[in-house]
């Protein structure tokens, strides 16, 4: 089955969101330290993804700063921060009984954290080619657990985020077939490294350094595809 490590990495984040529910009541100032605690974590991951390009040819510095420029250029003509804060606060509105002020929080704030970096586009493609789902199921392991702590300072919004993960992971092992060709190695180096500077801006984010529209950068991922794909093609 095509989709079953998608399908299980969803599940395992609903399963923490379960769990982390329970850890709500914990004191506020418990959340502010786990919160930033969480934060230099996934700063951390950012990092490590931005240094992996280091391995790579040096053109791919200049490719993630220049995606990042042109990446933020499109992400706020097409406001992708806002329409996702917008879905977030009618899922809020819709479930206000369960409490409020956190739901869309938790949505961007997982959403972009479990769908940005290598881990989701190799194992969508391992699954699509393949049929195996060893990576996925890795990845579902680390969001599982992810889940429980993100729940317990930021609510069950993280939840709403099984759904883009089985969108975008899904949409990926469908069409492993066409993308296999063309999301290579260093073609997701460089894709890793873009989405690495994104979740260092949201641990920012997370630890109220600096309010970072990261969604709007989000496109940035994609232009740099295109661009090492275009240097690929030319030799370079």
């Amino acid at each position: 089955m095509v989709l079953l490590g998608t399908i299980v990495n969803a599940v395992s984040i609903l399963i923490g969101v379960m769990i982390g529910s329970f850890l709500s009541r914990i004191p506020d100032r418990m959340k502010v330290t786990i919160m930033q605690g969480l934060g230099l974590a996934v700063f951390v991951i950012g990092l490590s993804m931005v240094l992996d390009v280091a391995k790579s040819d040096g053109f791919d510095y200049f490719i993630v700063i220049g995606s990042l420029v042109f990446g933020g250029i499109i992400g706020e003509l097409l406001n992708i921060e806002g329409q996702l804060n917008q879905f977030g606060k009618w899922i809020e509105r819709k479930m206000s009984r369960f409490g409020k002020g956190k739901i869309a929080e938790g949505f961007v704030f997982s959403t972009l954290v479990y769908c940005i970096g290598a881990m989701a586009i190799v194992g969508s493609l391992e699954s699509g080619l393949e049929g195996t789902h060893k990576i996925l199921y890795t990845k579902a392991m680390l969001d599982g657990f992810a889940s429980i702590f993100f729940t317990s300072a930021m609510g069950i919004g993280v939840g709403l985020s099984a759904i883009p993960v089985v969108l975008y992971q899904g949409a990926i092992a469908l069409s492993a077939g066409l993308l296999a060709g063309v999301l290579t190695d260093p073609v997701i180096s460089v894709m890793s490294a873009t989405g690495g500077v994104l979740i260092m801006g949201i641990s920012l984010n997370v630890m109220e350094i600096k309010k970072i529209n990261v969604g709007n950068l989000l496109p940035a991922v994609f232009v740099a595809a295109i661009v090492k794909l275009v240097l690929i093609g030319y030799g370079l």
